[in-house]
């Protein structure tokens, strides 16, 4: 089965944002793993507060763990039907964690001023306790973690495949399913199938731009 090459200008980005539609249904067609590679890695392409990359994702391709997501879900077909389902997770607890590399490769790169990375880590840390002692560790991390899966959907759609956002499922359920129940510092921000359509859906429009576009206030 072969794929569109991803989209390389502003007019075939438009249209593959414009056509992508939330498939329900899939062929059991598997997607070839040098696509799938190429389609997490555009995914994690995307951007994070501070560079931490506090965002993962787990592909998932077996039987039993697409069978276990679908249970999670509800019993949606989705994620069964679908060859990979792909569970984005938020990292709340990375700023923790050394992230020596990140601050390293953007120096070395000449993405940060040597003096902007020598004073990260501090920053990070000193922004980050202050999300906790507001109660937004979570919100933040899956923020990181919803624009990764965003990247995802429209590089998937531009090679030609299709993919629907999953937000209705036992976190729990889902945690258990990729390994990482008992883990608080490990949020489900967003399950998506990923496969070939085994049905086509029609747009189902957009209000009126007057209705959620505003000039400098909200409902103005």
């Amino acid at each position: 089965m072969s794929v569109e090459p991803l989209a390389t200008d502003h007019a075939t980005v438009s249209r593959v944002i414009r056509s992508r539609r939330s498939i329900r249904h899939y062929r059991p067609d598997p997607v070839p793993a040098p696509l799938l590679r190429e389609l997490v890695e555009l995914a994690l392409e995307a951007p994070s507060s501070f560079n931490l990359q506090a965002r993962s994702v787990v592909v998932v391709t077996g039987e039993d763990g697409r069978k276990a997501l679908a249970e999670a879900t509800g019993g949606q077909p989705h994620p069964q039907e679908a060859p990979v389902t792909l569970v984005f997770v938020a990292e709340s607890g990375a700023w923790r964690e050394d992230r020596g590399d990140v601050w390293e490769t953007a120096r070395r790169g000449g993405a940060w001023s040597e003096r902007f990375a020598a004073a990260s880590p501090e920053d990070a840390r000193l922004f980050h306790e202050d999300l906790r002692e507001r109660g937004l560790e979570r919100e933040y991390a899956v923020k990181d973690a919803m624009i990764a899966a965003s990247f995802l959907m429209v590089a998937a759609e531009a090679a030609g495949l299709a993919t629907s956002p999953m937000n209705g499922w036992d976190e729990d359920a889902v945690k258990k399913a990729v390994g990482i129940d008992g883990r608080d510092d490990l949020h489900i921000a967003l399950l998506v199938p990923l496969g070939h359509p085994a049905e086509s859906r029609r747009h189902p429009g957009r209000r009126d731009r007057s209705l959620t576009c505003f000039s400098e206030t909200y409902g103005r």
